[in-house]
């Protein structure tokens, strides 16, 4: 059926007489029917993505445009009297995850199925996210974030499996979500919930009573850790997730032909990072309780399953104690331990252990132990992991530590969220990028024309001023569209260093006050959400909040510099952010970020960085050249070699820096005393100016003299189009179809 043949069934109604909402549900059927025409074949061997989170974002155009129907639709509506983009809006964003972690694992479902290749994602089907956040007297608020309704992506499967704890058992029932490739296969998103989940136990917030494990399993993303009932109902949800996925994987192997004696022949599951390692000890468990010995089970086990690694940090690399355990999954308790003593026995190297000397089970040394693969996710990552923080591992399993870079569905973050610049692109090379993106390359050979210069500006400035209109429709924010936008979107965390860049707006603050006004207008806008037990993140958002009020209402200051920290970051406003930014920000400590893919999109949408030399913005700096990024700051080398020496002392650069000083004091000054919250902002100034732990000091003079540098290049708008044409033109190494073809072909050998 086409969409009007549907319309007519579904409503009895033309097109024209339906609202918005309507169509998109017409539009949901039409996307379900068509991908249900699409081939997909059941190839012996079977890929099992298993992650937390998948941040899918909205699916319509995507999957129009994957289906290669887009246009017609487009037109369609049009003739009609409808906006594709108000229907479009129509549409809520699925909260199935939060930051790079579940976009990365969402662009990669999409290149899957774009290569053909035999894989699904499993994870679970949160109703409510992470959280809704809502800014209340210039602090982060959390409100659930109902997304499911009665018509949606999901399709309800016959599909229950009970799931054991300690002393009680749930039954699950498995979601499927397709995921569509690009001219391609159709794959499937399988997502787990509880039968027995209860909606009705959380109240106004997203505050619930955690120890109602059989009611409360799925209903939050990374439920709340500051106490042991949050701790402990991760747990359970890990297990939740892992005990389903292995239960359908070998339900699926075996009716295949498969006799469990060679599973890894027809299944490989990759562990997207430490929260789905449960998944080996409970896939021990359930060989040996089909018959086979521990010693073949291990091994089996051991030959199927792959890691990746996402995190230098040592706090995110998960630790659960072993009485956690031993309550919730008591099942799996004998099989770890058994794990760890073979390591023991083999090694007697306490760094290596899975369950260390406090009875901690350390999840990423079992996922490398008991794993044939460990990859990162950027060169300077894996080097770092190989070198320093998990280099006793890497010298005894050498062979099973390899690179692979992340990389970006360039289809949505170029064809479904910037039509304008793909039309022009399109035109100047033909239209090979959308399924090749090294073809991307040719667009650099227009990096000195002026006609190509002037398009790409006016393609800027037109998503500035769509940006313009979202803010002010949605949020009652006003934006100057002739401003330069200055944009840091990501999870909020102290690496991130989202308050270095709110330290550079109090430098630039005082100097319009002192007369030293900026040549053009700027806009800094910060998008991000805080964990809600993390209390300094809580307070860099109620520092920038408080800050964008003192500025708006100062009218010496106002005309030249503006602060905005858009409410609830989320796929949907990304894809307004990301192609109306002039400038973003990769300003991570260096050595800290595994890689960063917001760095990604921006340079595909023509943004310039501004960023250490960390994560992928290493690739990214080798590929654009030192002309078309601005790189500051202490090298991953150099930051490493402070932490080992424990000499770093944040108050020494405040006293010898008097620019520092003024704006570090600022955050207790009357100014910010008289808008915000006196606790907030002392603990914040304290934490600065007596830890630092993440270094904002030593690279902040470096930051904000590269960031004056970048304005006033921005200035010679012939020459910035250029750095935006290089930056376009190289984005096409780090699109997802590459990372999943190097997967492929060193991990996973589907094919």
């Amino acid at each position: 059926m086409n969409l009007k043949e549907i319309v007519t069934t579904k409503y009895g109604r033309d097109i024209a007489q339906c609202s918005d909402k309507e169509l998109y549900f017409a539009l949901l059927d039409l996307v379900k029917q068509t991908a249900a025409g699409q081939e997909r074949v059941e190839e012996k061997k079977k890929l099992y993505y298993i992650s937390a989170e998948f941040l899918i974002g909205k699916l319509l155009s995507n999957n129009l445009i994957n289906l290669g129907i887009y246009e017609e639709v487009r037109e369609l509506l049009a003739a009609n009297g409808k906006d594709i983009a108000a229907v479009e809006e129509a549409e809520p964003e699925p909260s199935l995850g939060n930051g790079g972690l579940g976009r990365l694992a969402a662009c990669f479902l999409d290149s899957i199925a774009t290569l053909g290749l035999n894989g699904d994602g499993v994870g679970l089907n949160y109703h409510y996210g992470l959280f809704k956040q809502e800014f209340e007297n210039h602090l982060q608020k959390e409100k659930k974030n109902p997304w499911i309704e009665p018509q949606s992506w999901l399709r309800r499967t016959d599909t229950c499996y009970p799931v054991s704890f300690g002393g009680f058992q749930v039954m699950s029932r498995l979601y499927d979500i397709d995921v569509i490739g690009y001219g391609n296969r159709v794959n499937k998103l399988r997502l787990f919930d509880l039968e027995t989940v209860d909606e009705g136990i959380v109240g106004e917030g997203i505050d619930f009573n955690k120890e109602e494990i059989a009611k409360n399993l799925t209903l939050f993303l990374y439920p709340d850790d500051s106490d042991d009932k949050g701790r402990l109902l991760r747990v359970y949800q890990q297990y939740f997730m892992v005990s389903n996925a292995a239960q359908l994987i070998l339900e699926e192997a075996v009716a295949k032909g498969c006799t469990l004696h060679d599973l890894f022949d027809y299944a490989v599951i990759q562990i997207n990072d430490t929260h789905p390692s449960m998944v080996i000890p409970e896939l021990i468990r359930l060989l040996m309780e089909r018959g086979i010995f521990i010693d073949e089970a291990i091994e089996i086990v051991s030959k199927t399953c792959a890691y990746t690694n996402h995190t230098i940090l040592a706090e995110a690399l998960e630790k659960w104690p072993l009485a956690y355990l031993e309550r919730a999954v008591p099942q799996l308790v004998p099989i770890i331990y058994e794990l760890h003593n073979r390591i023991a026995a083999k090694y007697g190297d306490a760094s290596l252990y899975i369950i260390d000397g406090e009875k901690r089970v350390h999840m990423a040394h079992m996922d490398i132990h008991y794993g044939f693969s460990v990859n990162g996710v950027a060169h300077l990552h894996t080097e770092i992991l190989k070198n320093t923080e998990l280099h006793n591992f890497y010298r005894i399993y050498p062979e099973k530590f390899n690179n692979k870079t992340n990389g970006i569905t360039f289809r949505r973050w170029l064809l479904s969220c910037n039509r304008p610049l793909t039309d022009l692109i399109e035109e100047k090379i033909g239209d090979g990028f959308k399924k090749d993106a090294m073809e991307l390359e040719k667009f650099g050979e227009f990096a000195c024309d002026d006609a190509v210069a002037e398009r790409l500006l006016a393609v800027k400035m037109q998503k500035k001023r769509e940006l313009k209109e979202c803010l002010k429709r949605t949020q009652n924010i006003d934006l100057d569209e002739n401003a330069v936008f200055d944009i840091q979107i990501k999870r909020l965390h102290e690496y991130k260093r989202q308050q270095m860049n709110a330290l550079y707006v109090i430098r630039k603050y005082f100097e319009i006050k002192s007369g030293r006004k900026p040549v053009r207008p700027i806009t800094v806008i910060f998008g991000a959400k805080a964990a809600p037990a993390y209390t300094i993140a809580k307070d860099i958002i109620h520092l920038i909040l408080s800050l964008s009020q003192i500025i708006r209402h100062d009218p010496q200051v106002s005309p030249y510099l503006k602060v905005v920290m858009v409410e609830n970051y989320n796929v949907t406003l990304a894809e307004k952010l990301i192609p109306a930014a002039d400038i973003h920000e990769q300003i991570s400590l260096a050595s800290k970020e595994a890689s960063g893919t917001s760095n990604m999109k921006f340079m595909l949408n023509g943004a310039v960085a501004i960023g250490t030399m960390d994560g992928a913005n290493v690739e990214i700096a080798e590929l654009v050249g030192d002309d078309n990024i601005y790189i500051f700051g202490e090298t991953s080398d150099e930051v490493i070699e402070r932490y080992r020496r424990g000499d770093y002392v944040s108050r020494k650069y405040y006293e010898e820096n008097k620019a520092l000083k003024q704006a570090v004091d600022f955050i207790v000054g009357d100014e910010m005393m008289a808008v915000g919250h006196r606790e907030s902002l002392e603990r914040l100034y304290h934490e600065l100016l007596n830890k630092d732990w993440f270094m904002t000091f030593p690279d902040w003079e470096d930051y904000c003299a590269k960031k004056d540098k970048m304005l006033s290049d921005y200035e010679d708008k012939k020459a910035w189009a250029g750095k935006m044409i290089v930056n376009i033109s190289k984005a096409g190494f780090f699109s997802s179809d590459r990372t999943i073809e190097q997967y492929n072909k060193d991990i996973w050998k589907l094919k």
